[in-house]
């Protein structure tokens, strides 16, 4: 007889699903946790948060501190994470909104993520006058003091995180409008907060203007969309690429939002 799957008091997806939300409650913001603390944010018995956690632990999603008795994410999450990034996670997740918003205003629109002091781009589509580049774009690295596609994501971070990354260290100039001096870059990163995106001509190819506006997920920068051409293309058209560019980085940060947390209410916890 085959063995039959014992009996609990939940059903198998309501298990799963409170797996799974605990695993997602591990975050920038809280990289760690402790049983207690996960029964009180979700709302469940110690034993029952225990028994999550170790799971998550037993497969390697997690590891535990023996000393603190603390939880952390663990070597599965790193493996899962290449597995998607090798399968073009990123960039399937993008390529719709790049190519929407491509085919809409006919400019060439692109994706990139931070990577150190370079922002690298992970996705484009080319628009209506045809590609930018004669090489695949994906893949290219743009200086954080050069162009709009860095200064987008930079002057999203605060002022200290950003000066640890850029200052200190030698910024190379590509042509007569790459910016070198911190306090000039600072002013031009401000601007981003102000007006919610940043504009360059020539900063990191003399021949290319750029249009890009910062992607977040919550209040937090991941990356930045753009649109990208030559400088008489792309100038004559800023001001009305303005609004379809902040659509499209909002979809786009909608696109990459994990689920909402189900956390439990107020009231239930200690």
């Amino acid at each position: 007889m085959a063995e039959q799957t014992p009996v609990t008091g939940a059903p198998p997806l309501q298990t799963a699903d409170r797996v799974l939300n605990v695993l997602l409650a591990f975050d920038r913001e809280r990289p760690e946790w402790g049983v207690t603390e996960i029964a009180e944010e979700f709302g469940l018995d110690k034993s029952v948060a225990q028994r999550l956690l170790a799971a998550l632990a037993y497969r390697g999603f997690l590891v535990s501190d023996k000393r603190s008795r603390r939880y952390r994410l663990g070597p599965a999450v790193w493996h899962l994470s290449w597995v998607w990034e090798r399968g073009g996670g990123m960039a399937s997740l993008a390529r719709p909104t790049l190519e929407a918003l491509a085919g809409a205003v006919g400019v060439n629109a692109l994706f990139a993520v931070p990577d150190g002091v370079h922002m690298r781009c992970v996705a484009a589509v080319d628009g209506a006058s045809g590609p930018l580049r004669y090489y695949v774009l994906a893949g290219e690295l743009y200086p954080a003091h050069a162009g709009a596609t860095s200064r987008a994501y930079f002057g999203m971070l605060a002022p200290g995180d950003r000066a640890v990354l850029l200052y200190g260290r030698p910024m190379a100039r590509f042509g007569e409008h790459t910016l070198t001096d911190p306090v000039r870059l600072e002013e031009r990163f401000s601007e981003v907060r102000r007006e919610g995106y940043a504009y360059s001509e020539g900063e990191y190819d003399p021949d290319t203007a750029a249009l890009a506006a910062p992607v977040l997920v919550g209040r937090r920068p991941v990356g930045t969309l753009t649109l990208a051409a030559t400088p008489e293309v792309l100038r004559p058209r800023r001001d009305q690429l303005v609004a379809p560019l902040l659509q499209g980085a909002a979809d786009l940060g909608r696109a990459l939002t994990p689920a909402r947390l189900r956390r439990a209410p107020h009231r239930e916890r200690r």
